[in-house]
């Protein structure tokens, strides 16, 4: 019988899981890294993995939970799915290694985050949880048949036919190499560096959502793009740094320019609220106060400013350095937060094995637009859906290469946008990477208005074309954010309603109009 070989493209929790699963299945493995293997958007996750651990907990409120944020368009099936295999994917993390906190007399430490009705999140190293996982997951990898190829950045996938049977690479920025495969897995991740303000890091760039949209692969969601509410303020040079819900979890309040705490006026459930509430809140409060920084205070969590010190560096000492590295105490004094850019809801469609709507790929991850997390992502749901998808994917890959039949999942047509359009004679200014995050930010953002939407579709028209054809892995990825750009600004001008983390200030439809997907043909 021949071995199924499968390429996985990404290195963090859904690829590594997707790895080790379809080692473990008796596939020859072959993991694409884009940096080092380490260097994956889960390395900086830091509040923690959410999961049914505890015996006062309940699957059925998970569920709850993650369906209520996702505000109507969840796919209750992949929420089930998660909410049920999680604490299996979990146990398999502990007994990988990871160091998940615990109290003085051995029990898991539980943490609550905004919109759990539950504290049922695990956190390892206080808030370097992702970090854990990582260098984990990385161990187990690099003691297993697993080959890596690091500095590979993903040009194309390769096709015969309508099938993926491989991935066009370029190594180490100059090598362009064919690699074959009987099946592809995508785990590459999201695409924050579209806006100008992101947690994301740098290779944040949307390769493997764009490379599945040409090659015909059904993606859907692109509207929904999660802000998160609470990051020190700077762009993506400057360094913003997240500043995790967790934080809040523990009892940190979000004031305004007079100390009043202003969360409450527009949910009653205040600094709690679902991360798309909170996150336009501060937007709205900043717009009252010309554009200042709001405030996170944490200087009240302990009795004395010696204690709340103490506290903190022991429960969030990743983010306590960054904040004295901006010159700030966070136990005595308010520190400046704002929304950036954090998470992309929407991706490549599957089904609840990871497959897409091309035989022969995979996807898993943020890339992914599995129905998880519908129009708004839980806290601490996306570590836990890139262990157990990627699971899912890298256990029947074996299976499927044999000859399984493969449910295609058929996309159907994005209804033409419409709105107000701005004069063409605006678009003067030459395409940049920074130009094109601050045309995201302002008009395909937080808010977003058809008249602000029908400019940025303008604006990325005249983009389209290069100047030259791509050549270095900066030209891809500028190709790259090019069409994703395009493909968010349509989906955001198809869905004229609000509803999770798309807001259209312009109508505040909430309806079933509001609440159905869209999946996007390539």
């Amino acid at each position: 019988m021949t071995i199924p070989h499968v390429i996985v493209v990404g290195s963090g929790i859904a690829g590594l899981t997707a790895a080790l699963h379809a080692v473990a299945s008796g596939c020859r493995v072959t993991l694409v890294s884009k940096d080092v293997l380490d260097h994956a958007n889960t390395r900086f996750a830091q509040g923690g993995i959410a999961g049914v651990m505890f015996g006062d907990d309940r699957v059925a409120d998970h569920i709850h939970d993650t369906v209520v944020a996702g505000a109507g368009l969840c796919d209750p099936e992949a929420v089930r799915v998660l909410a049920e295999e999680g604490p299996a994917r979990i146990r398999e993390l502990i007994a990988l290694g990871v160091a998940f906190d615990r109290s003085a007399d051995g029990e898991f430490v539980k943490g609550l985050e905004a919109a759990h009705s539950y504290p049922r999140i695990l956190h390892a190293g206080g808030d370097a949880t992702g970090t854990a996982i990582e260098r984990a997951l990385v161990a187990r990898l690099r003691a297993s048949d697993v080959r890596v190829i690091e500095h590979a950045f993903l040009v194309d996938l390769v096709l015969t036919g309508r099938r993926a049977t491989g991935v066009d690479l370029l190594i180490g920025g100059r090598t362009r190499e064919l690699l074959p495969a009987d099946a592809v897995v995508l785990a590459t991740g999201g695409a924050g560096q579209l806006y100008a303000h992101t947690t994301n890091p740098s290779v944040a760039t949307g390769d493997g959502i764009a490379a599945a949209v040409r090659a015909g692969a059904a993606v859907a969601d692109l509207e929904f793009v999660q802000f998160h509410p609470t990051v020190l303020p700077g762009g993506n040079a400057a360094g913003a740094f997240l500043v995790s819900e967790a934080v809040r979890g523990e009892g940190a309040t979000l004031i305004d320019d007079s100390g009043r705490r202003f969360a409450f006026d527009a949910h009653p459930d205040g600094e709690l609220a679902p991360r798309d509430v909170v996150a336009r809140a501060i937007a709205e409060q900043m717009a009252r106060q010309d554009g200042r920084p709001v405030r996170l205070d944490a200087t009240g969590l302990r009795p004395t400013p010696a204690e709340t010190a103490a506290f903190l560096g022991r429960r969030f000492p990743t983010i306590g350095a960054a904040v004295r590295d901006r010159g700030l105490d966070w136990a005595r004094e308010p520190i400046p937060v704002t929304p950036a850019a954090h998470y992309l809801m929407g991706g490549v469609v599957t089904d609840l094995h990871g497959r897409t709507s091309l035989p022969g790929l995979y996807a898993v991850g943020e890339v992914a637009r599995t129905g998880v997390h519908g129009a708004n992502r839980l806290a601490s749901n996306s570590l836990l859906e890139g262990a157990v998808f990627g699971a899912r994917a890298g256990d029947v890959i074996a299976a499927d290469a044999a000859g399984a039949a493969w449910p295609v999942v058929a996309p159907t047509p994005t209804p033409a946008p419409g709105g107000a359009t701005r004069p063409i004679a605006v678009l003067r200014a030459p395409f940049s990477r920074p130009a094109l995050q601050d045309l995201m930010w302002r008009d395909a953002g937080l808010v977003r208005d058809a008249a602000g939407l029908a400019h940025a579709a303008s604006v990325l028209d005249a983009w389209r074309a290069p100047a030259r054809p791509p050549h270095t892995v900066t030209d891809h990825e500028d190709e790259n954010l090019r069409l994703l750009a395009a493909r968010v600004v349509a989906a955001a001008q198809a869905r004229r309603g609000s509803v999770g983390a798309h807001f259209r200030s312009d109508d505040r439809v909430d309806g079933p109009a509001a609440r159905s997907h869209r999946k996007v043909p390539a």
